[in-house]
C-alpha cells in the first residue's frame, strides 16, 4: 500500500511541476534557437511572425505588429512606416522601435516593417 501511494504522489507531483515548468515557458514560434517574433496582436497575442535572425535586410510584415518579443542575440529594429521608413506612421522622422536582445515590446503604433542588427 505505501508503495503505491508514494508512486502515485510521486507521478502527481512531476506532472504538476512538469505543468508549472511549461507554463513558465514563453511562448515559442519555433523548435531550435530562440527568435524575435512579431505579433498582430497587443500582449503578445494574434498572428506570429518568426524573425530570421540570419537576414539583415528590410522586411515588411505581411499583417501589422502591435507586440513582440525577442529572446536571441541580435537587436531588432522595428518602424511603424513599410520599407524600413523612420518617423511616427505616415510621417518622415527619425521614430523607430529599437527591440533589444532579451526583450518584449507592446507598441505604441502598428509596425510594419523591420531589419536585423547584429551587436558587436
Amino acid at each position: 500500500m505505501f508503495h503505491r501511494v508514494a508512486v502515485t504522489l510521486a507521478t502527481a507531483g512531476a506532472a504538476t511541476l512538469l505543468g508549472l515548468a511549461t507554463a513558465a515557458q514563453p511562448a515559442q514560434a519555433a523548435p531550435g534557437a530562440p527568435q524575435p517574433v512579431f505579433y498582430t496582436g497587443a500582449d503578445l497575442t494574434g498572428a506570429q511572425t518568426v524573425v530570421d535572425t540570419d537576414d539583415t535586410s528590410c522586411h515588411n510584415l505581411g499583417e501589422a505588429a502591435l507586440s513582440a518579443v525577442n529572446w536571441s542575440d541580435v537587436d531588432v529594429y522595428a518602424y511603424y512606416n513599410a520599407d524600413c521608413q523612420s518617423g511616427l506612421p505616415g510621417q518622415s522622422g527619425d521614430t523607430y522601435f529599437v527591440l533589444g536582445s532579451l526583450h518584449s515590446a507592446r507598441f505604441a503604433a502598428p509596425v510594419l516593417s523591420y531589419r536585423v542588427v547584429r551587436n558587436g
